[in-house]
């Protein structure tokens, strides 16, 4: 069975919020950020480091709380990971893969671990979930029903390759038998953000196991939670010790430890860009160990003069607003044509007035917390930004409740390219609404950014979908869809939304190299 996330797959399992109205009513949910939050059906058994197959302290005896975004408060006390525990990780990985079973493995049983690992995932469904949801705010029934499924959907994928990767027979001029091998990289150093942590855990991971590498993985401080009891069911599953270790941390001591270590052998992050470059600059000083990068994004979506308007509004909705607009390639810069301009934006507006906002343990919440007070004061600064520049707040624009990390759902029209609400990554429930005229000129306005991770599309015309399918400058482009994400996909970025790419055969590539070897033949009966 095919899994992804798209709009109408949200409405399916969540339920279709009520029609859009053109009114704009008050928020009908808003008592359900102040009510007391409800107790998640889990227990946190997980907070220690995992390495070489053993939970143990840090090094330094620290720990670090990791904070619930619906109040603030301290869900567990976390080891705090610095560059002693990144070298006692590292060395029980590199002895995993120099002396250990797992790259000795037939892939055959490799593959076999990673399959019982995706049944163990979905036995314990509900409390990965309930973690993942507690500890980032989104939405259970999001967790529940669609990430965790993807999670053991991208470990059955990758099993499957895992006895499938294999080189080539290569002629050459001259009397020679010439092969190709794919052998596993290494060590492989992986950093994942806490947006999406099990699903990047799932694309980074996945891969790296199913090639033969061995791995130290660094969690985002503020989501260790579902990572450490997702790796515990790896080990269940039969994964031999030191092929998997965990780390929890910062990014300055844990992060860039990993990033720098010399028995390192490659290293997979996930985050901003800005970070991305600190990330590049230590793999290149220390042993210029290969890098793959997903950094950030500021995707246009684009609705064209001949969109059915109702569902270009749902659409751009989803795009946005998504998990908490916590996205790295959610449709941030909306393009509407000028014909059907302030049709979208009254219907817009209502839309997002209409957005279910509560207590993400809730039925029916469409919309969680931010996931801690940085980004939800960086958020509020945004809004700020949007409205002294000038852009119209057509609705929202406030902290929602007046506990937790809450935004009311915010749109913005009259936004110019060059304010910096239509400039910057801002990751959160703000949509900025800009309007065209021609198809050349959004295109132009479309790659006028440093970013080329995504873009969405939204017409009835084949035509032009092809056209903007081929002059936009970013890795993915939705069609009448956004944000499909299955397994077998390719995704990342172009300019300085990274390099490289994730998921599908191209996520192996990452894991891998490439060994010619040259044998000479004598008499041979053919060349």
């Amino acid at each position: 069975m095919i899994l992804y996330v798209t709009y109408w797959l949200i409405l399916l399992l969540l339920g279709r919020p009520s029609s859009v109205s053109r009114g704009i009513g008050k928020y009908s949910t808003a008592a359900a950020a102040v009510e007391d939050p409800i107790t998640p059906s889990v227990t946190v058994d997980y907070t220690k480091l995992l390495i070489n197959g053993q939970f143990v302290d840090a090094a330094s005896g620290k720990t670090f709380p990791t904070l619930d975004p619906r109040s603030g408060d301290v869900i567990a006390h976390v080891a705090e990971g610095d560059a002693e525990d990144v070298n006692r990780a590292v060395a029980a990985a590199r002895k995993a893969f120099d002396e250990g079973p797992w790259p000795k493995m037939t892939a055959y049983e490799r593959s076999r671990v990673l399959f019982r690992f995706a049944d163990l995932i979905e036995k314990h469904n509900d409390e990965l979930a309930a973690l993942e949801t507690w500890d980032n705010g989104k939405p259970f029934e999001q967790s529940a029903k669609i990430e965790i499924p993807m999670l053991a959907r991208f470990f059955r994928y990758y099993a499957g390759y895992a006895d499938k990767i294999h080189g080539l027979t290569v002629p050459a001029d001259g009397q020679y038998h010439v092969q190709t091998l794919h052998e596993p990289i290494g060590v492989a150093g992986q950093i994942i953000p806490w947006n999406f942590p099990l699903l990047m855990f799932a694309w980074k991971v996945a891969p790296a196991l199913a090639c033969g590498n061995t791995i130290v993985l660094k969690t985002a401080e503020q989501t260790p939670l579902s990572a450490l009891y997702a790796a515990q069911l790896l080990y269940e599953a039969g994964l031999p010790p030191g092929a998997l270790n965990v780390v929890s941390g910062f990014g300055p001591t844990a992060g860039a430890a990993v990033a720098s270590h010399m028995d390192i052998d490659k290293v997979a992050f996930t985050g901003s860009t800005d970070t991305g470059k600190i990330v590049l600059e230590l793999a290149a000083k220390s042993n210029l160990k290969t890098v793959t990068l997903e950094l950030g994004g500021k995707s246009p979506f684009i609705v064209c003069e001949d969109a059915d308007v109702d569902k270009a509004v749902e659409l751009a909705h989803f795009a946005l607003f998504f998990n908490q607009g916590q996205c790295c390639c959610a449709g941030s810069r909306t393009f509407v044509h000028e014909r059907v301009y302030d049709e979208f934006i009254e219907k817009a507006k209502a839309r997002a007035a209409k957005r279910v906002v509560g207590d993400p343990f809730k039925g029916g919440v469409e919309q969680g917390p931010q996931i801690d007070s940085d980004q939800f004061e960086k958020i509020l600064k945004y809004i700020d930004y949007g409205i002294k520049g000038g852009a119209t707040l057509e609705t929202g624009g406030e902290r929602f409740g007046s506990k937790g990390y809450y935004i009311q759902p915010t749109v913005f029209s009259n936004v110019k390219d060059d304010m910096r609400i239509a400039k910057d990554e801002i990751f959160g429930p703000v949509q900025t609404v800009l309007k065209y005229k021609e198809l050349d000129e959004v295109i132009k306005r479309a790659n006028n950014s440093r970013y080329g991770l995504a873009a969405g599309v939204f017409t009835q015309n084949i035509d032009t979908a092809n056209t903007l399918t081929r002059a936009l400058r970013v890795g993915s482009v939705w069609i009448n869809c956004f944000d499909v994400f299955d397994a077998s996909i390719p995704f990342g970025g172009y300019k300085m939304s990274g390099n490289g790419r994730e998921k599908g055969i191209y996520g192996l590539k990452n894991y891998l190299q490439v060994k010619a070897v040259v044998t000479p033949l004598k008499n041979p009966a053919w060349l």
